[in-house]
């Protein structure tokens, strides 16, 4: 019995810049949960101490300051990256199937099993795109939350300046509490989307082995050539 041998054809899915700043977020995305609930209720103490240097939940909040303005700056980045860069107009390009509703069908009922994969133009496909749309609005709401708490405790520098830009939305939001219920509320979504987001990633890993996880860790799509 002859065997047919495949042919694939290599494409770029994900630049290096891109992979990196994927994985620098999710970093500070899990960092930030784990100092947040530390910040929220101090579940760790430092071994009794007659000098005063074990400053542990000072520490903690320091790395979650850090980490905060961090992810904030690497969002940014990536949201100009989305919109400039050359090299990316292969996401820009999922834009267009978003409003085509055949799409739509099609990919629900290829995660149903009804149906194969739709052929769609850029990196994701509608529900991939919705999602990844909705987590960076999360970020947005969870950066100029956190932005607020900042400069009620820090009042001078950065914090004033950051105090004139934003305090008009303070008010709007309700008030100094209010913020702080956001902040929670939006972290524990970000909490509920992570497992979904890995689940279907691997899912769509396993049953169409031409890119998915692997695209965001090589950056590269194996397809099958059709030549």
């Amino acid at each position: 019995m002859k065997e047919q041998n495949k042919t694939f054809k290599r494409s770029l899915t994900f630049t290096p810049i891109v992979r990196f700043f994927h994985w620098i977020r999710a970093f500070c995305i899990f960092f930030l949960i784990f100092s947040g609930f530390y910040i929220a209720y101090p579940f760790l103490s430092p071994e009794p101490n007659t000098e005063p240097t074990n400053f542990l939940y000072a520490l903690f909040r320091s790395w979650h300051i850090m980490v905060g303005f961090l992810l904030i700056s690497v969002s940014i980045f990536r949201l100009y990256l989305f919109l400039a860069d050359g090299r990316n107009k292969n996401e820009r390009m999922s834009v267009s199937d978003l409003f085509n509703i055949k799409i739509w069908i099609g990919q629900i009922k290829n995660y149903l099993f009804l149906g194969p994969h739709p052929y769609i133009k850029g990196v994701y496909n509608p529900l991939q795109f919705f999602s990844y749309f909705f987590l960076a609005v999360l970020v947005l709401i969870i950066s100029l939350t956190g932005v607020i708490l900042y400069y009620n405790v820090y009042h001078n520098g950065l914090g004033g300046i950051l105090f004139s830009m934003f305090k008009w939305l303070e008010v709007a939001l309700g008030g100094l509490a209010n913020v702080r219920m956001i902040h929670h509320i939006v972290t524990w979504i970000i909490i509920i989307f992570i497992p979904i987001h890995i689940y279907m990633a691997v899912w769509n890993a396993v049953k169409h082995p031409d890119g998915g996880v692997d695209s965001i860790v090589g950056g590269f799509r194996y397809q099958e050539s059709k030549n």
